[in-house]
């Protein structure tokens, strides 16, 4: 009876050499670390060159996606722009009137409630496809972002995430289209299908090894630092999107590490009573998991 049981222990450690002691301990303390803020909490972390090391928590819970779907909406125009619809050269005009997906009423963006706001003063000139797709991610801007899903329709951007494996995940609208809003018409996440997005432009296989490159540098250029990357040492290099509406803090996350290893970390969160606790325990969460990618 021992040697069948011992012999079961050495099949499991076969088909899951990465759950390491380590590894089982690490999850331990973050199941512990999630339950000291109020909330619902996931995490979808995975090493791009190691399969076997990763933790999922509440992975396919769904949450509002917030303003992580704009990375969602980079990927599709790269897969356009490869496949030669435009070029991220090509100008679209600046502008401040949309059309909401209940019944093609107009509405505008609010300039309070938008990280983007110098793109405002532009309104009525044209910006480079490029420019904008920036904007969108580093400052999160809302205009921006309505303006390059016009181009690329969010039917569009589901049907590239369903190639990616992401079946649960749904962008169905641009920002502040609050009849949608009100008729539950929400862009949706899980943790696990924001890593597979995140894992396949870190490991170069988004659209193609140049696009995923391209990609990776404009999130490089990310201006809210706030989870994530926010404990980690100042060298590491983390190319990351965030978002964030009432009650709901996210981050979605590649980290390069100096010896050229590099994971994939989403951390997503909702009914949150205390953003500025729960957003610190989160930047604690990635700490951990970078400690433990290093060895510590």
């Amino acid at each position: 009876m021992k040697i069948i049981l011992l012999s079961v222990f050495c099949f499991l450690l076969y088909i899951h050499p990465g759950h390491s002691q380590e590894l089982v301990q690490l999850e331990k303390k973050l199941d512990s670390l999630l339950d000291t803020e109020k909330g619902e909490f996931a995490i979808a972390f995975r090493d791009i060159g190691d399969a076997d090391k990763y933790i999922f928590i509440n992975e396919h819970e769904n949450f509002h996606a917030a303003s992580t779907m704009k990375t969602l909406v980079m990927l599709e125009v790269f897969k356009q722009v490869k496949q030669g619809k435009y070029k991220l050269s090509d100008s679209l005009l600046v502008k401040n009137e949309f059309k909401s997906i209940v019944d093609g009423s107009s509405y505008s963006m609010d300039i309070s409630r938008d990280g983007g706001e110098q793109l405002y003063e532009q309104t009525g000139t044209r910006r480079s496809i490029e420019d904008l797709v920036t904007a969108m991610i580093i400052y999160s801007s809302n205009l921006a972002t309505n303006i390059v899903i016009e181009l690329v329709d969010a039917k569009n951007v589901n049907v590239t995430l369903r190639q990616l494996g992401a079946k649960n995940i749904n962008v169905l609208r641009g920002v502040e289209d609050m009849k949608a809003y009100e008729a539950g018409l929400n862009n949706s996440t899980t943790a696990y299908d924001l890593m597979l997005v995140m894992e396949a432009i870190g490991g170069g296989k988004a659209v193609d090894e140049a696009s995923s490159h391209k990609m990776i540098d404009i999130l490089l250029m990310q201006k809210d630092r706030s989870m994530i990357p926010l404990l980690l040492p100042g060298q590491i290099k983390v190319a990351n999107k965030t978002g964030m509406i009432t009650g709901v803090h996210h981050d979605s996350a590649i980290i390069f590490l100096p010896d050229s290893k590099k994971y994939v970390l989403v951390l997503l969160s909702k009914g949150v009573e205390d953003m500025d606790k729960a957003t610190n325990m989160l930047a604690e969460t990635s700490l951990l998991i970078y400690n433990y990618m290093e060895g510590r």
